[in-house]
């Protein structure tokens, strides 16, 4: 029985690996665990949980056992019930038959049960999670990992069908000289003797040596495309993980190009398919057929050695070409894909501004480049494929002249020669399969570079980064002469910022076009890190706090709403998928969103469309508001959260939001002067510096009689 058939939710198992993790005396924090891992229903799924046991140091492993062989020495552990439930097993008795549970959905306490009773509720499925052990700065380092390491972790996962698929690979190495060998002995034995009963008895041997080889093939043919799937899942979740988890100042300058260069792994995936591995594990046969020609005779084996290494040198001789091809390839493709989707992205304003033209231009530019390249690329890769066919032809005709004369002098019989002929054909089928893989491996090469890259970049969360835990906080911010610059600038964005919000401070950030207002929000939200000074929450440096419990800390509502493809629900639960009905609902009414949904027919399953087409600008702001209060958050930080919605609408959300965040901190970064309303401070940003901070009164009459801009 599979995890999966047993449970169609996780949330029970987030229940249990904090038991544990508070059994192991390790640090949890749901947010920080269920951040970036796929979800159904808001809950983490079965086939996730090894994933997240991984990231606070657990190893895991499911094993199908009966309650009664469990080994007392790996608990505790987690034990899959009936009806989607679970529990922990502290310990267990044998000789009194009763073990020590711990149900978290209903108590923290230790139960005790009988052994026969909770084996009766329970589906034989165990969960070990044991904590793994932890080397520190002082131990040294033996090995260093290679950059690609993420990937072979991987293939090595898969070794145990690897396994199968080469002993498998070896029998059929051995079972492919069976037919050669039979053709030599009805020539050689049983036509000259008219011997008809060996004759059955060599056909019978034959044709279970050929329906086990049948079988074999199948079986290989198998587990090499099972173990090619499981790496195509398993790689592909790595690297979108490493794209979600990436800091943004190694964010790419263009999406399109970032996109076709983690697209690019398809051509990885099809360096390692069955044509690769079968290439690859036959290899070592043509030893083995070598062997069997040279016994049949020595000048038979010397056409095939000389043919393999003709076909090595050219292979060799064009693998250069195909190098330089297939990056010529790759960044073609990176910048076609960036203008398709930035076409597509801003299609709009491409209609707009009748740029058609020259969108088209820069299209059909880079693909007539991509189809010249591609064209040399074929011609070479298609040349060494017929040069191995060319090669195996010629290396038959010369063994066949050979064997003729041996046979004349006497020295080769008529069915040796044309075994020779038949493992030559055998002998010569991996090495241009070889040559032909090669000619893959370049495009492989050049895809696993970029995909490099992209495993390399920093990520906010870094594997055995300790975190503070701050499943809420209070809301108090500051800022200690923070200095900021972008990486593509040259110029800092924000230069010796110094302030301090208290918790449920209302304050209001002004400032130009420029300024730096963004920028402060981005750095708020950790999004970015300063170049120097430092930001505290709760008196606690930012960098501390783990990135996911700091956001879901903060109801954050930006000047442009992204909305996602889906439904208003979805777009509404994005970042709270365990929030109830009633939750929603309080969110849609105190950001007038009831106005939409109310009006169409579908309501909540309205679709908006991707990125929102379907609804209007306010509208959009409308889902932004909810979205942003739906988990009650103790920080409230908006940028120009009514730009887009009319005065009456506006009017309403300000008076909602005076009540709702009466006990919260709210930054509202505007230059609508009717926000102010919500605010009892007021920051003023120039040119990435604080030139004003006091009470709203003061600053706007200083703001009014421009002292503020003589000040700065």
């Amino acid at each position: 029985m599979e995890l999966n058939d047993v449970l169609d939710h996780g949330g029970i198992l987030v229940d249990c690996l904090a038991v544990l993790c508070r059994h192991h005396d390790k640090e949890f924090s749901r947010e920080a665990l269920l951040n970036g891992l796929p979800l159904t229903d808001g809950n983490l799924t079965p086939s996730g949980f090894s994933r997240a046991a991984k990231r606070i140091g657990f190893k895991s492993k499911v094993v199908n056992k009966p309650l009664q062989k469990i080994n007392t020495a790996l608990l505790p552990a987690i034990l899959i019930l009936k009806d989607n439930q679970a529990c922990v097993i502290n310990s267990i008795d044998y000789d009194k038959q009763l073990v020590s549970v711990i149900y978290p959905e209903l108590t923290e306490s230790v139960i005790e049960q009988s052994i026969d009773e909770l084996a009766g509720n329970s589906v034989g499925l165990i969960i070990y999670a044991q904590p793994e052990f932890a080397f520190d700065e002082r131990t040294p380092v033996l090995e260093k990992l290679s950059k690609d390491g993420w990937f072979w972790g991987v293939i090595k996962e898969c070794r145990s069908l690897y396994k199968d698929v080469i002993i498998s690979a070896i029998a059929l190495g051995f079972l492919s000289v069976a037919m050669p060998l039979f053709v030599m002995n009805v020539y050689d034995r049983v036509v000259p003797n008219h011997a008809t009963e060996t004759l059955w008895v060599l056909a019978i041997g034959i044709l279970i040596a050929l329906t086990a080889d049948f079988v074999l093939r199948l079986v290989r043919g198998y587990f090499v495309e099972l173990a090619a799937s499981r790496i195509d899942v398993k790689v592909s979740a790595v690297i979108m993980e490493r794209v979600l988890g990436m800091k943004l100042k190694n964010r790419p300058s263009s999406a399109g190009s970032f996109a076709s260069n983690i697209q690019s792994f398809e051509a990885v995936r099809n360096f390692f398919s069955s044509i690769t591995l079968v290439a690859l594990v036959d290899l070592p046969f043509v030893v083995l057929y070598l062997i069997v020609i040279a016994i049949i005779g020595v000048p038979l084996s010397l056409p095939i050695i000389a043919g393999a290494l003709i076909l090595l040198a050219y292979a060799i001789a064009a693998h250069r070409k195909l190098e330089a091809l297939s990056e010529q390839t790759m960044k073609a493709s990176s910048m076609r894909n960036a203008v398709l989707v930035e076409s597509l992205t801003n299609i709009e304003d491409v209609k707009s501004f009748h740029s058609e033209c020259k969108t088209q231009s820069v299209w059909e530019k880079s693909t007539i480049y991509i189809a010249q390249v591609n064209a040399q690329s074929r011609l070479v890769s298609s040349s060494i494929s017929n040069t191995a066919s060319w090669i195996q032809q010629c290396v038959g005709v010369i063994i066949m002249i050979i064997g003729v004369h041996l046979v004349i002098e006497g020295e080769l019989t008529q069915g040796g020669l044309i075994a020779a002929y038949l493992l030559s054909s055998r002998a010569m089928g991996p090495i241009g399969q070889s040559a032909a893989v090669l000619a893959q491996y370049h495009h492989a090469a050049i895809a696993m570079q970029s995909l490099n890259e992209i495993m390399e970049k920093e990520v906010e969360r870094p594997p055995g980064k300790h975190w503070l835990s701050h499943p809420i906080l209070k809301g108090d911010i500051e800022f200690k002469d923070v200095c900021f610059k972008y990486s593509d600038e040259s110029h800092n964005a924000l230069n010796g910022v110094s302030f301090k919000i208290k918790a449920g401070e209302k304050v209001a950030i002004l400032g130009r076009n420029g300024s730096g207002k963004s920028t402060l929000e981005k750095l708020i939200l950790g999004l970015y890190e300063p170049c120097s000074g430092a930001i505290l929450m709760d008196n606690n440096d930012i960098h501390q706090i783990d990135p996911a419990e700091l956001r879901h800390n903060i109801g954050y509502v930006p000047q442009t709403v992204a909305l996602f493809y889906g439904t208003l629900k979805d777009n509404l639960t994005i970042s709270a998928w365990h929030a109830k009905d009633e939750q929603i609902i309080e969110a849609c009414e105190r950001s007038q969103l009831f106005d939409l949904i109310n009006s169409h027919p579908d309501g909540f399953d309205l679709q908006v469309g991707e990125q929102g087409r379907q609804l209007s600008g306010g509208q959009r702001q409308a889902v932004g508001m909810a979205r942003a209060i739906i988990n009650d958050p103790p920080i409230l930080l908006l940028d120009e959260p009514t730009s887009s919605l009319d005065h009456n609408s506006e009017s309403k959300i300000i008076n909602n939001l005076k009540n709702y965040s009466k006990d919260k901190t709210l930054i509202v970064v505007t230059h609508r002067s009717s926000l102010l309303e919500l605010v009892d401070r007021i920051i003023v940003l120039d040119n990435g510096k604080v030139v004003a901070d006091g009470p709203k009164q003061k600053v706007i009459a200083a703001l009014n009689n421009k002292t503020v801009e003589q000040a700065s």
